[in-house]
């Protein structure tokens, strides 16, 4: 199975991909591809340039390129999560796969902005005011190469509700989990 995860900044992708990795599963993300291009370019690894740098790759290799080259990365290898999937054509790249399911994480904001800003992870808004501009930019492409969250979100097979505990969160892996068996 292909799972991959969509959702806005500190919505708890992050926890979800490091249960799926507990469990076997192969993790990646589309920034992965990005950040190796940064570091291929002598640029510093932060989220403006993550963005920056998905823009141009989506601008020079069409809008599913990230997705097109983490799939040719993991093959037809049969348990892998993907996380940061934030444009809808990255869901029609992955959804060549048969066995590929969009996963949307939802959270508060103001629970968002307390994870984010407790992990202190490099590149993340340091203040309430830089997180809401941050989190309104992702929302919409303004053109082919943007990140388009809302558009992405509306693709999703399912939709979780983190606003718990990580405790409530795994609950809700388990029994997700459990349904692809019945």
């Amino acid at each position: 199975m292909l799972l991959g995860l969509t959702g806005r900044n500190g919505s708890g992708k992050s926890a979800i991909i490091d249960w799926f990795a507990e469990r076997s599963y192969g993790t990646s993300s589309c920034s992965d591809s990005i950040r190796q291009w940064l570091r291929n370019n002598d640029r510093e690894v932060t989220r403006e340039n993550l963005i920056e740098g998905g823009r141009n790759l989506r601008a020079a290799g069409g809008p599913g390129v990230l997705a097109e080259m983490l799939l040719a990365m993991i093959g037809e290898e049969e348990n892998h999560a993907i996380d940061s999937i934030r444009t809808p054509a990255e869901v029609e790249a992955l959804r060549v796969r048969d066995d590929f399911l969009l996963i949307e994480i939802r959270a508060g904001e103001a629970i968002r902005w307390d994870r984010l800003s407790s992990r202190g992870r490099a590149g993340d808004s340091t203040t309430f005011e830089e997180f809401k501009a941050a989190d309104q930019a992702e929302l919409e492409a303004h053109d082919e190469s943007g990140q388009a969250l809302l558009a992405t979100a509306k693709l999703a097979d399912i939709v979780i509700h983190n606003d718990g505990t990580l405790e409530e969160l795994h609950a809700q892996l388990e029994a997700l989990m459990a349904s692809f068996d019945d």
